[in-house]
Formats: structure tokens, sequence, C-alpha cells
């Protein structure tokens, strides 16, 4: 079992992501494991018992009313990333074709793109001020919008636990405005080369 000193630090998950999510493309029966299990790439030793994840200490009104998201800034954004990154025509390739290497080289401009798009229209700080790693102490009241348990997640605060990751949280959002008539829904235009 890993101790909290062997937790893998931001980079190294970045990069298990982008391996599990490759790795699931290319494998319907790794991605139906991590579907079915809802455990990810990394299974749990089968000795050890599956970890349990308590509801939030401060549960939601139960009549709190829904708000519509934003479909246009949510297709604008997605616009953005594929202008500068590409990255709807890289989620869409079929990547059985490709070498590790050549996917490691993509998924480099990929992540180029995608953090211009995030510097230039974002302004993202962590959620908490320690570092990975660190122990902490979340007191009755903490911000559970803020901060999510996992683990074995038993009784009530205050509760002792390792910062597994510090979370992020926009402090700074600037889309660029959009003309009335821009159909949002197209993400990227056809080209045709004459």
């Amino acid at each position: 079992m890993n101790t909290p000193s062997q937790l893998p630090g931001f980079f190294s998950r970045l990069s298990i992501a982008f391996g599990a999510f490759f790795k699931s493309l290319g494998d319907a029966e790794f991605a139906a494991r991590v579907r079915d299990d809802g455990i990810g790439p990394v299974a749990a030793p089968a000795s050890a018992p599956a970890p349990t994840v308590a509801p939030a200490p401060t549960p939601a009104p139960a009549a709190a009313p829904l708000r519509a998201p934003s479909t246009e800034s949510a297709l604008q954004l997605l616009s953005l990333f594929q202008r500068e990154a590409r990255l709807i025509d890289f989620t869409q390739e079929n990547l059985g074709a490709y070498s590790d290497a050549d996917i490691g080289a993509a998924a480099r401009v990929v992540h180029e793109g995608c953090a211009r798009v995030l510097r230039e229209h974002f302004s993202i700080e962590p959620v908490r001020s320690e570092a990975e790693g660190a122990r902490l102490t979340l007191e009755e009241g903490f911000d559970a919008a803020s901060v999510r348990l996992t683990g074995n997640v038993v009784g009530q605060a205050p509760f002792k636990g390792t910062l597994s990751h510090r979370g992020w949280r926009a402090t700074r959002v600037q889309l660029p405005q959009l003309a009335e008539q821009h159909d949002a829904r197209v993400l990227a235009p056809a080209e045709v080369e004459l």
C-alpha cells in the first residue's frame, strides 16, 4: 500500500491519466474495467478492503434549484481548445495505428495548446495552499464543495488526513465576446483547400 511519501505528485498523476486515457481508447476490456470498477486504471490489491466514501458532511439543501449550464460558453471553450490545441481532432482520432512515441508527441502539442488557452482565458489557483502529501485537519463546517473526502471516511469532523490533491479554483474567466449571429455549435469550420 502507498504511504503518503509515495503518493504521486501532480505531473505523475497527469502522466498516469494520459496513459489510462490512451489505454482506454485502445483497449475496450480495460475501458470496461475502469467504467465498471469506478476506481481507475490502478486496482486496489485483492487483500485490501475497498475504500468507502462517505457523503459530504454538509449536505446541500434538498430543494436547491438547479441552474442550467451556459451551453454557448461551454461550446466556445471547446472551440478554443480545438483552435489552439486540436483537442477534438486528437480525441476523435483512432490511436490504435500509432506508436506510443507518436501519441506522446501529439499529446505534447495538445498539452501546450490547452495550457495556452487556460493561461489566456483563466486565472487558476490551488484550492489548498499546503503541499501535496501534507497532513491536515478539517474542522467541523469545512467547505465540502472545495474539499472532497476519500478513503475510509467515518464519523464526524474534525477529520485528519493527507492532502492527495490541492484542487483548483478559477479566480478569473475571460472568454472572448461573440458576435450576435455567431453559431457556437460550429466548433471548427470545415476547411476546403482550393
